[in-house]
């Protein structure tokens, strides 16, 4: 079978131009790569960095120090760090109880624990590093409306662009938590509800927050404060991501600013000043969401729509760096080997060495809020007891460090890592 692209990316948002960008790095560059986006994507420029300026209400993600490693690889990093904001500690409560934790990246020879980025700088650095780096065939606004299986490869039906239909030896599903095209496939998911909404916003407050991220546990669920940079005429910015009872959420989304930002004062506290101001709320549903199926002939499902967490620690961006890290290293290794990237061997292959690390890091995602809204007294101190020892224990506090920056599931340590 002659397929007219070798492998096909279904979704251009973060983690499939990230995606893009691996294996245009290490592929061979007679692989034919193809990008798919249904929503139009920034034009390349002709010289220069993008132009953004960064609005107060910006939405943002937090990414660990192994999301670093990976884009330094790509050659990206130096050009995503104007707009970055280290987090240089990361201070660990329980509202209403003694225990408590102080995580500094200093401590463990890290430049910073992890760092806070805006979400349309990152796309769209990330598009004209893929532009620039000239590998991958960029289509946009392009949808897949059908995929079905022929002759070892995949037959897309396209909507948009000049072709309707791309035979691939792979195709990358990478189109979000709700993805049309996994349902289109028929691959199940298994789904987690946590009877809770995030409500997420930006806030103004009064003192620095000198690159500190909170995250403080709540009897309805955490509350976790990231350090941003200036932006909107807010010297002091953070991002809040505030998990609650859907109908607290809600009201908290509609009420006047000055009564949502009493609230969000009495449950946070001082630690930050004055709570001064407040941008535009959103609301949305938590649910742990698990595609039952990741991989097949000539397929496999990545980011969101294979593993959509609970926001806590902000693991899930994370975890899809790595995803996509070890499925081009697979790829890599099965086409120097002669093997197609649609072999399901391969696939599999990939999966196996990424299990592990999605394993460990969905079921830190799942079971931390549930530990810390339980109300059994004796689980309470246990508790504080825990958060307490990460401090007079240093071992167990440098391995949490570990795990929470990533670098457990790299198998790497921390030692002697540049600052920055």
């Amino acid at each position: 079978m002659s397929f007219s692209k070798d492998i096909v990316i279904a979704g251009g948002g973060m983690v499939g131009a990230s995606l893009a960008l691996q294996l245009g790095a290490v592929l061979p560059p007679a692989t034919r790569i193809c990008l798919l986006e249904g929503f139009p994507l920034p034009a390349p420029l002709a010289q220069g960095r993008p132009d953004y300026h960064p609005s107060f209400d910006a939405r943002s993600t937090a990414l660990s120090y192994s999301s670093r490693l990976i884009y330094e690889k790509l050659q990206i990093w130096d050009e995503l760090q104007q707009w970055l904001c280290p987090i240089a500690s990361i201070h660990v409560s329980s509202r209403g109880r003694f225990g408590s934790s102080l995580l500094q990246a200093g401590d463990y020879g890290l430049g910073a624990l992890g760092y806070v980025v805006e979400n349309a700088w990152l796309g769209n650095a990330l598009v004209q590093a893929l532009y620039r780096q000239g590998r991958v065939e960029v289509r946009s606004p392009v949808r897949v409306l059908a995929a079905r299986p022929r002759d070892g490869g995949m037959r897309l039906q396209l909507e948009g662009g000049e072709e309707s239909v791309i035979d691939t030896a792979l195709l990358l599903v990478a189109d979000g938590a709700t993805s049309g095209l996994r349902r289109q496939l028929g691959v199940a998911v298994e789904e987690k509800s946590y009877r809770q909404h995030a409500l997420v916003a930006n806030v103004g407050v009064a003192k620095p927050h000198h690159g500190r991220a909170y995250e403080r546990f709540t009897d309805q669920g955490p509350l976790a404060l990231l350090p941003l940079l200036p932006a909107g005429g807010a010297a002091h910015r953070s991002a809040l991501v505030w998990s609650l009872a859907p109908v607290e959420a809600e009201h908290l989304q509609a009420c006047p600013a000055e009564e949502f930002l009493q609230e969000l004062q009495q449950c946070f506290g001082y630690r930050l000043g004055r709570m001064c101001q407040v941008g535009e709320r959103h609301c949305y549903p938590l649910s742990l969401v698990q595609s039952a199926e990741q991989v097949r002939q000539g397929v496999v499902v990545m980011g969101n729509a294979a593993h959509a967490l609970h926001p806590v620690a902000g693991q899930g961006y994370n975890l899809a760096l790595r995803d996509v890290a070890q499925l081009g290293a697979v790829l890599e290794e099965a086409l120097a080997a002669g093997k197609s990237p649609g072999d399901i061997g391969v696939l599999q292959r990939y999966l196996r060495r990424q299990q592990p690390d999605q394993a460990r890091t969905i079921q830190f995602s799942d079971y931390l809020p549930a530990l810390f809204m339980h109300s059994d007294p004796v689980l309470g101190l246990a508790r504080d007891m825990a958060l307490s020892g990460l401090d007079v224990l240093p071992p167990l506090k440098r391995e949490f460090v570990r795990h929470a920056a990533g670098l457990a599931a790299l198998g790497g340590d921390m030692g002697g890592r540049p600052g920055g």
